[in-house]
Parts: structure tokens; sequence; C-alpha cells
């Protein structure tokens, strides 16, 4: 049975097509909508880091990644204290996490750029280089937000006393 059609200014309008703006359209922006829009602007913003970073420190086609590394070394330390900090210490904005850690970490950090990395070593005859740079990214990478965690985790702590 085919469902019935209703008019709207002459024109048939199919009836299960509702033209009605959903609630959770209509709420967007007072939920999930400023978070995308934060990390969206973050993640430019730490993108555009990470980029000038590559501008200032190049490295030739087959070189190891040395400005990759601390790109990423210094955002996972970052990211280790700033974690401690608004969940222990200080009371942030809902936002700024999302903007923040998320976002403009989130956009300086570069894993993508880590794999394209490796495999260019690897392109360039380096595959013991490649292999090396893939381990200690992912070691200094877990160990400096670990230790940025702890070291901060102390800093609040004497600072307490």
């Amino acid at each position: 049975m085919d469902a019935p059609q209703s008019q709207v200014a002459g024109e048939p309008i199919d009836s299960d097509v509702d033209f009605r703006v959903p609630v959770w359209r209509r709420d967007l922006w007072r939920g999930q909508g400023p978070v995308v829009a934060v990390v969206a602007i973050g993640g430019a913003i730490g993108a555009c880091a990470r980029y000038g970073a590559s501008l200032l420190w190049p490295t030739p086609p087959g070189a190891f990644p040395w400005t990759t590394l601390l790109v990423n070394l210094t955002g996972c330390v970052i990211i280790g204290a700033f974690m401690v900090v608004i969940t222990e210490l200080w009371a942030a904005h809902r936002l700024m996490r999302p903007f923040f850690g998320t976002g403009i970490l989130g956009g300086y950090t570069t894993f993508s750029t880590y794999a394209v990395d490796i495999q260019r070593l690897v392109d360039f005859g380096h595959p013991g280089a490649g292999l090396g740079y893939l381990a200690l990214t992912l070691s200094t990478a877990l160990a400096g937000v670990w230790a940025a965690a702890k070291v901060t985790r102390r800093l609040i702590a004497w600072r307490a006393r």
C-alpha cells in the first residue's frame, strides 16, 4: 500500500520525509557542536606548529627524521603534564581538554608523518633505521607521557606542602 501524499504549495511531498529540524540537530550547538569546533580549531593550530617545525628543521630525504621524533616527544610530554593538571589540580572549562589535548596536541603530534618517515627510511635503503625509529618514537613517547605525569604530580604535591 502506498503512503499518502500531501500537498505543499502544489507539490507532492513524500510522507516519509520529515522536514522539521530534528531535536538532535537543533541541540547540536549546546552538545557536541562546540567540542567539534574547538577540536578543529585546535587541530589547525597544532598542525601549523608541526609544519613550522618541519620548515625550521627540515629532514633531508633518507635522513633520520629527528624533527618528527622531537615533535612527537614534546607533544607527549606536554600531554602528560596537561592531563595531570586538568584532572588533579584545575577544574578546566569543558572545552579545554578537547581544544588543547585533542585539538592542539593531536594536530601537533604526528603519527601519520611518523609512518611516512618509516616508509621513506625503508625506501632509501635504511630498514634498520626505520625499525629503530619506529621503536624509538614509541618508547620515547610513552616514557615522555609517563615521566611528565610523574614529575607534574610531584610538583603539585611539593607545591601543596
